[in-house]
């Protein structure tokens, strides 16, 4: 089979959420996720593109960031780049289903600070498919240039759940069973977040996502979860919100486990002697202990 070549988009505009989200809903029960399926090769390049100021400040109020300041939260370029994401996602030749999809993981790299007023040009591109062991991957890389520049890139993946097979059971990488690490210490508890039912619409109106696993209890119960569940891009911003990070900085970030709304969660970070934050942090369950989300920030480059 050949492999299609890449080719470039350039957008005129942002892309429209609503219809995308209408699209990929029509289009998810059609779909048939595999890990060796093909996938879009397009890049969609956005130029000229500036910062909604009202819509940044509703961002930074919902996660949790200091409003104000003439710079983006390192997080909030997702958001920029997420209708572009959503775009290669609700088409046809994507072939996981946009409904019920879970983000999985992300990577930052933020290589200096992102002015808030300037202009910028962003590129989204799926990278490709793996398997996992509930079901397919892909991993989508947003990219966002100052000029020629690129001063900010991610790299995220989003689980299709389907059925596997024994030799799709789990990615090369991750260790036999048997010989898998049993579940880390907790880090020291820094502070309580007791959540409310409504963060997850909160922080869709405020950043476009309205996948409805997060919106309300029936709608998410339609894709297997009790209640409706946080975005996981909302509790890494709210955990780096408290977390801090430099104005050059490289996130990693898993979403382990999903977060019930309403609930109480405990954030946890790594601390020095001084009382200082540390590289990594956490968000665990408050009344089990059960871990949501691990992750690092640190200095780019990192050490």
């Amino acid at each position: 089979m050949t492999t299609a070549q890449p080719t470039t988009s350039t957008l005129n505009g942002v892309p429209a959420l609503a219809p995308l989200l209408a699209r990929g809903a029509l289009l998810s029960p059609l779909k048939r996720p595999r890990p060796d399926a093909g996938f879009p090769r397009t890049r969609l390049v956005l130029p000229g593109l500036r910062v909604d100021l009202a819509r940044l400040a509703a961002y930074e109020r919902v996660c949790g960031f200091a409003t104000g300041a003439d710079a983006l939260p390192v997080t909030y370029p997702h958001v920029l780049g997420f209708p572009l994401a959503m775009r290669l996602m609700s088409g046809r030749d994507f072939p996981l289903p946009l409904l019920g999809l879970v983000h999985t993981s992300i990577a930052i790299t933020r290589r200096t600070a992102m002015p808030a007023t300037a202009e910028y040009e962003l590129c989204v591109y799926v990278e490709g498919l793996a398997p996992h062991r509930r079901g397919t991957e892909a991993s989508v890389v947003t990219e966002v240039r100052d000029g020629t520049d690129v001063v900010w890139e991610s790299r995220s993946t989003y689980l299709a759940r389907h059925r596997t097979t024994t030799a799709a059971a789990a990615r090369p990488s991750e260790a036999p069973p048997e010989v898998s690490p049993g579940p880390p210490e907790p880090l020291p508890a820094r502070a309580e977040w007791r959540l409310a039912g409504d963060v997850g619409r909160r922080y869709g109106a405020a950043s476009g996502d309205r996948n409805p696993i997060h919106l309300h209890p029936f709608t998410a119960r339609l894709f297997g979860f009790p209640r409706a569940i946080a975005h996981g891009m909302w509790t890494v911003a709210r955990c780096l919100a408290e977390h801090g990070t430099p104005d050059a900085a490289v996130v990693r970030a898993e979403f382990r486990a999903p977060v019930l709304l309403p609930g109480t969660v405990a954030y946890g970070a790594e601390g020095d002697e001084g009382g200082g934050a540390g590289r990594r942090f956490e968000l665990r369950g408050a009344r089990d202990g059960r871990l949501h989300l691990s992750g690092e920030a640190g200095p780019y480059p990192a050490a």
